[in-house]
Order: C-alpha cells, then structure tokens, then sequence
C-alpha cells in the first residue's frame, strides 16, 4: 500500500502520530540512545485509545517511517502488513504503561550506556548535579525480572512507575512517558544528561560536594513548577518545533 493510500485509509489524527513517532525513532538515533533493534519507542492513537504504534522489529531506529509502524491493540493483535512483527518484550512494556496510564501517549525505552550504568547502581540517580535533581523527584524505580516477555509483568511496571515520568529499570536501562512526543523525549533528554554527569563524576574519583537537602527540596518544588503549564518551560513545548526542524534538516524521509 502507498502512502498516499494509507493516509486516505486513515484519521488525520492517526497519520500525524505516526510522523511524530518517526520522528522520535530518527531522534533517539541521533543523539546516540539506540540499541540496534533492542529497544522500542510507542504512542497511542488518539482516536483509538486502545491502539498504539510500535516499531517493527529489524529496522534501523534511523530507517523508520511513518507508514511502516505496526499498529498493535491491547491484547498484541497486529493491523499491519509487513514481513516484520513487533517486538514481544517492547509489547510487554509499552502495553503496561498504555493500559493502566489513558494520560500517557508516549513511552520511550533505552538502553545506553549511561542509562544503564546508573540502573546498576544500588542507589540509582544520586543528587550530585542540578540536572539529576530535574528527575530525582520524577524518578521510579523498577526490578529486573528477566526479559521482559512475562505478561504479568505489566501489573509491577505500571505499579512502578506510578505518577512518575522517568522509571529507571534496574539492571536494564531507563524509560520515560509523556502526554505529547515532546514531554517524552525530553524527560529522556534530562534522565540520559543527568547519568551521564553521574558517571562521569564517580569516574573522576575526586570528592564531591554534596547538595544540602534543603536546597535539594527546593530544586524540587521549582522544577515541578518551572515544567508545569503555569510555568517558564512546560517541558517539550518548546523543544519539540526545534528539534522537528533539526530533523528536517538532517533527513525529512522519516514523514513517508
């Protein structure tokens, strides 16, 4: 099918979530976060709440399309034709969130280096810098459990997760959500920059200066604020047009 006959088979509102799911797939490879094939980015559609989009399995993050999105219901069912499915353990955790979060659009999954080498730390994200303190006080916590094709695990994830927007997935790496492809990228731009000074601090092995807890708190209340939408910097707002047009400029295929 081309992909003039599958925006006319389609809603506006479904077409336009594919373009901006293919986007954050090109993005995540842009800034170095994908995995090969390992990890998985999802959306729902907004006029089929039950349904969301995942990437299939054995393309390239920066091969992604619009068109080529597999749309998968609650149960795994699969409405697309391609010789490629969908990933079982990205189905387990992207429906966890989907089905126990209707607020949450958007979940990314990634399994850097940085992410990961702070997900095998007893303590996870630690107050040491002013970008960890942007997450710490949006941060769950989530224990391995093997790979994730375990259906019962989706009770535990969205346990987990709660009313968080960062949920570091110990031993594996990290995820983030969001209401729009903005929010969610950018709570994963913050969590991936924040383990990455974490990392590179512990590496220096000099002392470090610890942030008093008061003033932890404080950075707290004002980011919780600053991201709000009565805040200076509603998160994602701003970036998403910028970072659309970064990609613009790099390769606007991802839109087919």
């Amino acid at each position: 099918m081309s992909v003039v006959e599958m925006k006319r088979d389609m809603s506006e509102a479904e077409w336009q979530t594919r373009v901006d799911l293919a986007a954050l797939y090109r993005l995540i490879h842009h800034y170095g976060w994908s995995d090969l094939f390992g990890t998985h980015i999802s959306a729902r559609i907004p006029d089929q709440p039950d349904m969301f989009l995942l990437n299939p399995y054995g393309y390239l993050f920066e091969e992604i399309t619009a068109s080529m999105l597999v749309k998968v219901d609650e149960d795994g069912h699969t409405f697309h034709e391609s010789d490629h499915g969908i990933n079982p353990a990205g189905f387990t955790i992207h429906s966890a969130v989907h089905m126990a979060k209707p607020d949450i659009n958007w979940v990314v999954h990634t399994h850097t280096a940085a992410g990961t080498g702070v997900a095998t730390q007893k303590d996870g994200i630690l107050p040491l810098t002013q970008h960890s303190l942007v997450v710490i006080s949006h941060t769950g916590y989530h224990d391995y459990e093997g790979i994730a094709t375990d259906l019962d695990e989706r009770e535990r994830l969205a346990r987990d997760l709660g009313d968080n927007k960062v949920l570091v997935l110990r031993n594996h790496g990290l995820l983030t959500v969001g209401a729009t492809p903005g929010e969610v990228f950018m709570w994963m731009y913050r969590a991936e920059r924040a383990c990455r000074m974490q990392l590179a601090v512990q590496q220096a092995g000099a002392e470090l200066i610890q942030v008093p807890e008061d003033v932890q708190q404080a950075t707290f209340d004002r980011n919780k604020f600053n991201n709000s939408d009565k805040g200076f910097r509603t998160i994602g707002k701003v970036e998403w047009p910028g970072l659309l047009r970064q990609l613009d400029r790099i390769d606007p295929s991802y839109k087919t």
